[in-house]
C-alpha cells in the first residue's frame, strides 16, 4: 500500500508498500482510496509544505491494474471517474508537487506524473510511455486536455500518437520531464526542489492553479460515459 514519509517541510508519497522493491504499483480502487487518504493527511498539515511522489525498485508504476479491471468490468467506469478526480486533485493541489520518476512509468501512471508541477526522471534506466495507440485504446477528453496543458505541442502530439517509450535523455529532450538525474541523486534532488518552494503553499497557489487549469479540471470531473467494458484490457 502507498505510504508517506516526511522530510522537514516535504512530504514524500511512495506509490507502493514499504520494502516491496519491484512492485508494479498498479492503480485500482483501493490504491486510489489509499492515496486520497494520504493526500488528506498532507492537506491537514499546517505551514510551508510540498509533495514529492516516488517509488522504489524497477517501477514507478505500470498504470491501471488490468487484472482488477477484467474481474470487475461493471466497476471500470466508476474507477476511471475516481482516478480522474485524483488527477484533478493533484493538478490543483495548493502546494508544489514533484514526481521523482525512478522507474518504468506507463499508461495511467504517465498521466499521473503529468499532474505534477515538476518531473525529475532517472537518467539511465526506466521508460515513460502513453501506450494507447499501440494497444487500441483511446483516452478521455479530460486526460488528453491535461497532458496538452502540461507539455509543449510537439511532445504532446508525439507522445500520445506514437506510443513511444522514452528513456530519461529522450524525455528531457522532448520536454516530457524537466530534469534528469542519477539514481542516487534523484530523490534528494526532488526533495531539495520541493523544499525550496515549500513556502508557496497556500490558498493563493491553489487559486492560481485552479484558474490556470480551469477547463482541464472541469473536463477531468466529467464522468466517463460510453466506455465499453470489454475494451478495458486495451486501456491504460
Amino acid at each position: 500500500m502507498p505510504y508517506l514519509e516526511r522530510h522537514d517541510e516535504v512530504f514524500v508519497l511512495y506509490l507502493g508498500s514499504e520494502g516491496q522493491r519491484d512492485s508494479e504499483n498498479r492503480f485500482n480502487p483501493q490504491w486510489v482510496s489509499e492515496v486520497a487518504d494520504l493526500l488528506d493527511e498532507v492537506a491537514a498539515s499546517t505551514g510551508p509544505a510540498a509533495l514529492v511522489t516516488t517509488a522504489t525498485g524497477k517501477y514507478y508504476s505500470t498504470g491501471a491494474d488490468l487484472s482488477w479491471g477484467m474481474d470487475n468490468l461493471d466497476r471500470v467506469n466508476s474507477f476511471i471517474d475516481g482516478l480522474q478526480e485524483l488527477y484533478a486533485r493533484v493538478l490543483s493541489l495548493p502546494m508544489q508537487t514533484i514526481a521523482a520518476i525512478q522507474g518504468h512509468t506507463f499508461g495511467a501512471a504517465a498521466f499521473w506524473v503529468m499532474t505534477h508541477d515538476y518531473r525529475i526522471m532517472r537518467r539511465d534506466r526506466g521508460y515513460l510511455c502513453f501506450p494507447g495507440v499501440n494497444i487500441g485504446a483511446a483516452y478521455s477528453p479530460g486526460t488528453v486536455d491535461m497532458v496538452g496543458a502540461r507539455l509543449p505541442s510537439k511532445a504532446f502530439h508525439e507522445a500520445l500518437t506514437t506510443g513511444r517509450r522514452y528513456g530519461g535523455a529522450q524525455a528531457i529532450d522532448l520536454g516530457l520531464v524537466d530534469e534528469i538525474a542519477e539514481q542516487d541523486d534523484l530523490l534528494d534532488r526532488a526533495i531539495e526542489r520541493a523544499s525550496s518552494l515549500s513556502g508557496t503553499r497556500g490558498d493563493s497557489l491553489g487559486q492560481i492553479k485552479a484558474t490556470m487549469y480551469a477547463r482541464v479540471l472541469d473536463g477531468l470531473r466529467v464522468p466517463v460515459s460510453g466506455v465499453e467494458s470489454q475494451e478495458w484490457s486495451a486501456r491504460n
